[in-house]
């Protein structure tokens, strides 16, 4: 049987409720998700710092910190979000996060879910998770987003915003940079892709899956093989 390689975006949006406090029912259905490993070999997680990671930033922006400083803070949060994943994977995950390439090389020979989350400031979590499925040769990358997947329009805003069901990795760039412009995101601010990851989903042409990760029901299906789940396949 082929092994393979998965890497999994949850963002932190996902981990907390909008009054900052922890989605613990969720979090645990999410681990019980994965601790069905199926046929992967290696398994990686990649949180983002979420709420708690914004309110933070917007603390020390308005100190005066510039954006560099900001960015750590956020990769430090994600790093406290990843540690809550572990403990509830409890012996299925690799007891340390991760903080470079190098070290995940060392903690996937262990044969454990790894847990990680941000790397480096200017580096988005989604970047990071691309990455790493580069990195790792993965067969396929999902991000779990607070939305179903890709839509026309704004889906929070416009009620007859449509799914995009596939979509190539140059049609979504073009329709990205058309949709929101080519400023990069300040840090902690919260959106699908930015730029260095539209360009590293281009390099490394991996299948990318996009799905709403409030509700898990369909990550669960696309976790047990089922084709019908709903969400956005972007694809070579």
């Amino acid at each position: 049987m082929i092994k393979k390689n998965i890497v999994i975006k949850i963002g932190g949006s996902l981990l907390f409720s909008e009054e900052s406090k922890i989605r613990t029912e969720l979090i645990s259905e999410f681990c019980n998700i994965i601790k069905n490993k199926k046929n992967f070999e290696t398994i990686v997680i990649i949180c983002g710092g979420g709420i708690l990671a914004r309110e933070f930033i917007e603390v020390v922006r308005k100190l005066g910190k510039d954006e560099a400083f900001c960015d750590n803070i956020g990769i430090k949060i994600s790093h406290i979000n990843s540690q809550v994943i572990i403990a509830c994977l409890n012996d299925y995950a690799y007891p340390e996060v991760p903080r470079s390439l190098e070290e995940l090389s060392i903690a996937a020979l262990f044969k454990k879910i790894v847990v990680m989350g941000g790397l480096q400031p200017g580096q988005s979590t989604t970047s990071v998770a691309i990455e790493v499925a580069e990195y790792l040769n993965a067969n396929n990358l999902i991000i779990l987003t607070d939305v179903p997947g890709i839509f026309d329009k704004d889906p929070k805003k416009y009620k007859d915003a449509k799914l995009i069901k596939n979509i190539s990795h140059e049609k979504l760039q073009e329709y990205i940079l058309t949709s929101f412009g080519d400023n990069q995101a300040a840090a902690g601010e919260y959106r699908i892709f930015d730029l260095v990851s539209l360009q590293l989903i281009k390099r490394s042409s991996i299948e990318v899956v996009v799905m709403n990760g409030k509700d898990l029901t369909e990550f669960k299906k696309y976790w047990n093989g089922q084709k019908d789940f709903y969400g956005t396949i972007i694809s070579k």
